[in-house]
């Protein structure tokens, strides 16, 4: 039995790395497109899809709008319809990477308007995102200000003028 040597794991690591940013660089750009087309419930899913795994998790926080644990290609696609429902606009406007071997880091910066009050916010989302056999297996953002998000896309009752 043979033992890989340091450098074999390190070229192992920098070779997962590399696969999982191409991964992520794919699946953005598949998502731009996506939505460029029309995006949920107008556009087809299907370019996307090859980017996660059939059993993909995607964990948002409980307190947003569309929180909650999504799972599999449908329940992905069923999260960008609850998401296009609360944001009229999301725009990433600039992302960076990190990816060491199976797991990556994404910091997003994002322009977004809120359907329900108009609100307009800039925020940060961080993700880890695993991939596993060239497919995103799970992804978990983490909101700065949750509240606040929640808040901009709250529904008011409306008020006598």
């Amino acid at each position: 039995m043979t033992t890989p040597s340091t450098t074999d794991a390190t070229e192992t690591t920098a070779d997962s790395a590399t696969d999982s940013a191409a991964v992520l660089t794919g699946m953005y750009a598949a998502e731009a497109a996506y939505l460029a087309a029309g995006g949920p419930g107008r556009a087809s899913f299907a370019p996307l899809a090859p980017y996660f795994a059939p059993d993909v998790v995607l964990h948002q926080a409980a307190a947003l709008p569309y929180g909650g644990t999504w799972r599999g290609h449908a329940g992905v696609e069923r999260f960008f319809l609850t998401m296009s429902r609360v944001w009229e606009s999301f725009d990433m406007t600039e992302q960076e990477f990190l990816a060491t071997g199976a797991t990556a880091v994404v910091l997003t910066r994002v322009r977004a308007r809120a359907r329900a009050t108009g609100s307009e916010l800039t925020f940060p989302i961080l993700q880890t995102i695993t991939v596993r056999g060239g497919r995103i297996a799970e992804v978990r953002p983490f909101y700065w200000d949750t509240a606040a998000i929640a808040d901009a896309c709250a529904e008011r009752p409306a008020t006598a003028g």
